[in-house]
């Protein structure tokens, strides 16, 4: 469950173009309009307004974002206004194109493949193709390097199938298959990437169900045993997108704000991408990891537009 609050009543997108139009105007920027208008629409209404913004002006909502706003608060409500399978592209993009691509990159493309719906993923790969001129596959392939290559390429393929199917024969099958192979610390055997990359989310949460029930500890931990390379991390991702995304994210936040300094890029992403979707969930599971309230923790390391953006999605009255 999400944490998006609407109005009782939505404005029609011309009425809402109208705001963001004069929150544009005059010396300064009104902030405050723009996150009272775009803060509190979901997915359909942004796209509208999107749209009726550029009949109504023939200029772009995201240009007019771009050259208004700055620094983090752009870059959020930018993300935020984009419609999901161009901003998860655009993510990927980012992601693949950085000098360091490490976990915190390299952790994008698996969100995007695993924790999304099927159908989600198929509409970011053709956004990629018409904003970048080639697929996700191919800039995977000429920026990441074997073995990371492999795994992130056999899920961005992968179509599952999204309906509560369980085979538990099967789940005992593959997750013998699944310890055989970590157990050799062969994490790019091809039987884990085919099995992670091609069962539905219900058949892999049974298969977890099975390797702990037989073997005594959770895939994940396992896979954290054979080393603390960027692999290992990434396979614990894979596996915690697919059982119990809300835990990624929380992960993600906690992540983002603890130690000196905070990345503000992790934090909008888990944000901006999960508030339509299961931030409820992930409060929850934030609560249980860390026993601090995760919009406390926003509050404290973020602050000004970019911090009452963040928590407008979080749900916060302002």
């Amino acid at each position: 469950m999400g944490t998006l609050r609407l109005p009782d009543v939505v404005p029609p997108p011309t009425e809402d173009c109208g705001r963001l139009k004069k929150a544009f105007q005059g010396w300064g920027t009104d902030e405050a309009a723009i996150i009272s208008v775009l803060g509190h629409r979901n997915e359909s209404q942004r796209r509208k307004i999107r749209e009726t913004y550029q009949q109504l002006y023939n200029e772009s909502l995201i240009d007019s974002l771009q050259s208004e706003l700055s620094g983090d608060f752009r870059k959020s409500v930018i993300l935020w206004t984009y419609d999901p399978p161009e901003r998860d592209a655009r993510l990927a993009n980012e992601a693949l194109k950085s000098r360091n691509k490490g976990i915190n990159q390299l952790q994008v493309i698996v969100e995007i493949a695993c924790a999304s719906s099927p159908h989600h993923l198929v509409a970011v790969r053709h956004a990629y193709c018409s904003l970048y001129d080639c697929s996700l596959e191919e800039d995977i392939t000429s920026n990441v390097s074997l073995p990371l290559q492999k795994i992130l390429v056999g899920l961005v393929r992968s179509y599952r199938y999204d309906r509560e199917v369980v085979d538990f024969d099967v789940a005992n099958l593959e997750a013998a298959k699944l310890h055989e192979a970590i157990k050799a610390k062969q994490l790019d055997h091809d039987d884990i990437v085919w099995i992670l990359g091609t069962r539905n989310a219900f058949q892999l949460k049974g298969t977890f169900q099975c390797y702990k029930q037989s073997y005594g500890n959770p895939i994940h931990e396992d896979i954290m045993r054979c080393g603390k390379g960027i692999l290992e991390s990434i396979l614990k991702v894979v596996v915690w997108c697919l059982d119990t995304p809300e835990k990624h994210f929380a992960e993600v936040i906690r992540a983002s704000i603890v130690g000196l300094g905070t990345d503000e890029d992790s934090l909008t992403r888990a944000i901006v991408t999960r508030a339509e979707i299961d931030m409820m969930k992930i409060r929850g599971e934030y609560f249980n990891m860390n026993k601090t309230s995760l919009d406390n923790a926003v509050i404290d390391d973020t602050s000004g537009d970019y911090k009452d953006f963040l928590m407008t999605l979080l749900g916060a009255k302002l």
